[in-house]
């Protein structure tokens, strides 16, 4: 029995509710604030998530939809420690704290605005993770989108409602009567929040405040912005939202998700949309999990970066394997292991391989995480697949070249003369390989740890052979007699060549290793070694490794 996939459960309710309010699209939406860094957890809910179910939707249950990315543009900046480090002048820079984010200026002075600065880094590069988004601005809904105008005068006109609401929420500070639920963006010091709305006029596009700086004036309606509560309802109501996913810091009880839900209901009578919360992305740097990716914080990495060094699909297939109440951690320097796990499901989705007794449990969910992960219809026969580290050990034994279709054209040689590649590419395949090898350099250049970086020496250097022991070297020569004899040369059958040697103590084993790497790379330690013999050829290997005795046999004498 196929188990259904988490992805498919929300589709179906979804689906179902769409069905009930009589709907022809479905909307998703996701929201996110540009606060700072726009890291790679931001996909999780906002994007992959919602992407996911859009495709399900179509695919299983034959509906349209679509699918918003809402940026709150008109939050205030905070003006955190490390949001002023990002400006020559930090001091400086506190004027800017409680601006709409749209009008805080770039620090670095390329874009028009700091919003356009850090979103560039995300926003340029989501084709590459979702089809099909429309991207809209809280700045743009309250500037222009007449929906948006006539939300904010049914918001005065249940005035008394909305206040009634909130106050079931604030605990001791309630709102007094009076309240103008409204925040205007004051002309003389340019914050947003800090002002008293003494009357408003949304035909007029005008408000009348009071601001904390002393300032009393006139501003315009579009230039402000409502309380967030009640601009999330706002929001809901603008888009006709059907599913939005929000991350777990408002998913508490009586938090901010359930007052949104309870004045929809209470005051609009807008049936509030489905939901989903997801965990934090941990992030892991320098060997350790240094806590939760963060925008203000500017803790984690972009999703231009994660481009640099693995396909899209990595990174989905990942956030969609996982139910999204699972905290996960993503790092650069181990990016290796997540692309591991997506070419395993590849294989297993193909049928190539068989799944191992502790996957059998979850084939089902691996095969449509792989399935969902794609972005377009995965081709009817498996692609060629080079293993991630492969392909490091492969870029790292070419002919250096920044010449892509050049090193592509020497790793096509020498993949076929070491017969890990025994037939003709198919497109499909020729782009997924040229997107390994571009993704395998750029991850030695910047984030490979030291150990994955190798160079081949040109010869075996006899002043670091010359203390080797008697039984190191006879392992060295079992270990020729083993890769000489092997029929089929791959990674695999190297390793259980390897493995075949019997063992001795622990000091002739890392003596051995050690000489095989200084043999090879000139250095005491490595990487593993069996992906590199399999790219290097069976020739080499066993060229260098009688070359390694011959030096060996020579300091004899």
């Amino acid at each position: 029995m196929v188990k259904e996939h988490w992805i498919e459960i929300l589709a179906s309710k979804v689906a179902e509710r769409c069905s009930k309010l009589g709907k022809n699209i479905c909307v998703l939406n996701g929201g996110l604030s540009v606060s700072g860094l726009q890291h790679v957890g931001r996909l999780r809910g906002e994007v992959v998530l919602n992407d996911a179910l859009r495709r399900v939707l179509e695919r299983e249950h034959g509906l349209k939809v679509r699918q918003y990315l809402t940026l709150y543009t008109m939050d205030p900046w905070k003006g955190k420690e490390r949001q002023l480090a990002e400006f020559k002048n930090p001091e400086e820079a506190r004027r800017y704290v409680d601006w709409p984010l749209e009008m805080v200026p770039d620090p670095y002075g390329c874009h028009r605005s700091w919003v356009e600065h850090y979103w560039e880094d995300f926003g340029k590069y989501l084709p590459e993770f979702a089809h099909d988004i429309e991207v809209v601005t809280t700045g743009e809904m309250y500037r222009s989108w007449e929906k948006m105008r006539r939300f904010i005068k049914l918001v005065l006109e249940r005035r008394l409602d909305v206040i009634r609401v909130l106050n079931k929420y604030r605990g001791r500070n309630p709102y007094p009567d009076t309240y103008i639920p409204f925040e205007p963006r004051c002309e003389s010091c340019g914050r947003i929040g800090k002002a008293k709305t003494i009357s408003i006029d949304v035909d007029k596009d005008e408000v009348v405040y009071r601001c904390e700086c002393g300032y009393e004036g006139k501003g315009r309606v579009s230039e402000g912005k409502l309380p967030w509560r009640i601009e999330w309802v706002a929001v809901w109501y603008v888009l006709d939202v059907d599913f939005e996913p929000y991350g777990k810091d408002h998913a508490t009880p009586g938090g901010s998700r359930d007052s949104a839900k309870d004045l929809a209901v209470s005051v609009f009578g807008v049936e509030p949309p489905l939901g989903e919360w997801y965990e934090w992305v941990g992030y892991y740097k320098n060997g350790r999990d240094v806590g939760d990716m963060g925008s203000s914080d500017f803790i984690g990495f972009t999703p231009r970066e994660w481009l640099e060094v693995a396909e899209p699909e990595v990174l989905r297939y990942y956030y969609i394997f996982h139910e999204p109440h699972r905290r996960l951690v993503l790092g650069l320097e181990n990016v290796y292991q997540y692309v591991d796990q997506y070419d395993r499901a590849e294989r297993l989705y193909y049928g190539v391989e068989k799944p191992s007794p502790a996957e059998e449990e979850y084939i089902d969910l691996i095969r449509k995480s792989y399935l969902y992960a794609q972005l377009r219809e995965p081709p009817p026969e498996p692609p060629f697949q080079l293993p991630y580290l492969h392909a490091v050990a492969l870029v790292q034994t070419l002919p250096e070249t920044d010449n892509i279709d050049v090193l592509l054209e020497h790793a096509i040689k020498r993949l076929k003369m070491t017969k890990i590649l025994q037939r003709d590419l198919d497109e499909y395949s020729l782009e997924k390989l040229r997107r390994r090898l571009i993704n395998a350099r750029n991850w030695v250049r910047k984030y490979a740890p030291e150990t994955y970086k190798i160079r081949i020496v040109e010869d075996v250097d006899p002043g670091l052979v010359k203390h080797v022991s008697d039984k190191v070297i006879e392992k060295v020569k079992m270990l020729l007699d083993k890769l000489q004899s092997l029929e089929e040369w791959n990674d695999e059958t190297i390793k259980e060549a390897m493995k075949s040697i019997p063992k001795e103590d622990k000091k002739i084993e890392r003596e051995f290793f050690k000489i095989l790497y200084i043999a090879f790379f000139g250095k005491e330690s490595g990487p593993r070694i069996a992906p590199y013999f399999a790219v290097l050829g069976k020739e080499f290997v066993i060229n260098r490794l009688r070359r390694l005795i011959q030096v060996w046999e020579s300091t004899r004498y």
